[in-house]
């Protein structure tokens, strides 16, 4: 179990991330390749990151440096995931390769004494393997995660939407509440689920959220107390559709595929709305708007999701794209 231990001060200081954060999502989709855990969740990209790393001529890559630098397990190196990488990935690979020597000998040394590392690990201390591993980090980036970024975007912007209505109606205690089923607020302690039992002090820090679409399980927090503290928690997960059905186009009118009524629905969904909210947008009754969202969640356009007394409907990536392509524009 980890403890987080709030003041008034960390209370004030709690934010959510902006972006999802390309480095963090590189290490935990790193974990996805080590367990069958959640594999539901992930089966879909899962086969089709093993063929594009195939293709790609990165598996041996994979086995031999980047697995066994980021395992799953109760540590890995905190350098691969800096702070930098809210600024985007260039930012971030370029603090992984500016990490002072004894950063990340003192780093891997951990990863050494808690599960084991490679023989070669001592040498990722030098500029050579360093940028190897940054090639590496990069070519994995582009092969297996870019190509899924629209899915972790419209995931990620749901999460914050219901983050940001969570704050509105109970404040930041009222965010804190609904984080997953892995976390528990109980003032002043966010407690969560933690491959070991340890205690994080946040000492007036605030702390940052950002919400994973690959991590699975528990949450993930810096190993070292001394940085800027921070939380990766999961997103939850439903079946989605990952294609248009059919020959669905721009030339289609939105209302002459769906109907009138259930287009308004979709558009009124877009910034994230409850089922009251829908039926006061479209001017329906609001068991006709419940209806309405239930045909769209079933034809995998909107996702829905509990928010305190309401449900909150957000888009799917297929429901996105599908707005996109009725604009005029």
């Amino acid at each position: 179990m980890l403890r987080i231990h709030f003041t008034d001060a960390d209370l004030a200081r709690t934010r959510v991330a902006s972006a999802p954060d390309a480095l963090w999502e590189i290490c935990v989709s790193l974990h996805r390749f080590q367990t069958r855990h959640g594999r539901w969740a992930y089966a879909d990209w899962y086969h089709k990151a093993r063929a594009r790393l195939h293709a790609a001529h990165l598996t041996r890559t994979l086995r031999t440096l980047l697995l066994p630098l980021v395992p799953r397990a109760t540590y890995f190196p905190d350098f691969l995931t800096p702070p930098e990488a809210a600024e985007g990935l260039d930012a971030g690979l370029e603090a992984v390769l500016a990490t002072p020597r004894r950063r990340v000998l003192a780093e891997l040394g951990h990863v050494a004494r808690t599960s084991g590392a490679p023989t070669w690990a001592p040498r990722m201390a030098e500029p050579g393997l360093r940028r190897e591993l940054v090639q590496a980090m990069r070519a994995y980036h582009a092969t297996v995660v870019a190509p899924h970024n629209e899915h972790v975007r419209a995931r990620f912007e749901a999460e914050r939407s219901a983050c940001a209505r969570a704050v509105l109606d109970h404040g930041i205690e009222g965010l804190l509440r609904n984080l997953g089923p892995g976390l528990r607020w109980q003032h002043p302690v966010l407690h969560a689920v933690y491959p070991k039992d340890r205690d994080l002090y946040l000492n007036g820090r605030g702390l940052l959220l950002i919400p994973s679409y690959f991590c699975w399980g528990n949450p993930v927090a810096f190993g070292d107390t001394t940085l800027d503290p921070v939380l990766i928690y999961p997103l939850s997960h439903e079946p989605h559709r990952t294609s248009l059905p059919g020959d669905l186009g721009a030339d289609v009118p939105l209302a002459t595929l769906l109907g009138r009524t259930r287009a308004a629905v979709l558009r009124a969904v877009a910034p994230g709305a409850t089922t009251g909210e829908l039926a006061r947008a479209t001017g329906v009754s609001a068991s006709s708007a419940s209806q309405h969202a239930a045909a769209l969640r079933g034809a995998g356009l909107v996702v829905s999701h509990r928010h305190a007394a309401s449900v909150l409907h957000t888009l799917t990536p297929l429901g996105a794209a599908l707005l996109r392509a009725s604009s005029p524009s």
